[in-house]
């Protein structure tokens, strides 16, 4: 890098570098190309690294060549380079037992609830965290986007979090707001600030960009942390605008 400050530009996935579970667009790869000549990059996201490789790369390698860190579910996979972090486990942390008590009530709680539609995959299993859709991840992108308006009106998703909460307050999890249409759970600290130990001793100061940053979102925790200089952001083109103006400011 040119600059005496050493910087790193941390990204989001959904609803900052792409639109909510799309292909990320020509005009921001070429962007992130061109902004690594100058700054390192990395990226956090909440889904599982094939979802977000669908989503930003042609496939695993070309994904990790974009950017000088990647990571998914929260942190808990990463990489830098091609060089893989150890991988995190909900279940090792939690236990089956919990587990299982979670899930079920999950389950059960969502079965409870009255939607315009639901589809399948309700609960998604990953290495650091479980993934809770009231709809179903399977859904139709319209029937996402009216899922998405529906829960804008009624609060499924935080009337789920709030019960989730209450219920399981001693299993030593967090339950954040994520993407549209889900929830993710994963034990406490195992949100997207694990990923922030592996940047520490190598950069003066961490930009987070992310759309989900107020209380409750899974952006929030990051953006907040003292380690971050956190950016909130309503959409790619958006995180383009800030990007450049974080770019000039630091001199690059």
């Amino acid at each position: 890098m040119s600059s005496a400050k050493r910087a790193i530009l941390v990204f989001d996935v959904d609803g900052t570098l792409t639109a909510a579970r799309q292909k990320v667009t020509q005009e921001m790869l070429e962007f992130l190309v061109e902004t690594r000549k100058r700054v390192n990059l990395g990226v956090v996201g909440g889904s599982d690294l094939v979802k977000i490789t669908e989503q930003l790369a042609d496939d695993k390698d070309h994904l990790l060549s974009l950017f000088d860190y990647t990571f998914s579910e929260n942190g808990l996979v990463g990489f830098k380079g091609v060089d893989e972090f150890p991988t995190q486990s909900i279940q090792k942390k939690i236990g089956d037992e919990k587990l299982q008590d979670l899930i079920n009530f999950a389950l059960g709680y969502m079965a409870n609830i009255r939607l315009p539609v639901k589809r399948g995959q309700f609960v998604e299993f990953r290495n650091g965290m479980i993934n809770l859709s009231p709809i179903g991840r399977s859904c139709s992108q319209s029937e996402r986007m009216e899922f998405v308006e529906f829960d804008k009106k009624h609060g499924i998703r935080q009337k789920f979090v709030d019960e989730l909460k209450n219920r399981f307050s001693d299993f030593g999890l967090e339950f954040a707001i994520g993407g549209q249409i889900s929830i993710d759970v994963f034990p406490t600290g195992w949100n997207k600030t694990f990923c922030l130990q592996y940047f520490d001793a190598h950069y003066d100061e961490i930009h987070f960009f992310g759309d989900k940053t107020s209380p409750g979102g899974n952006d929030h925790e990051i953006f907040e942390d003292s380690r971050t200089i956190g950016h909130t952001v309503i959409g790619p083109e958006d995180t383009i605008q800030q990007v450049m103006e974080v770019l000039t400011n630091l001199g690059l």
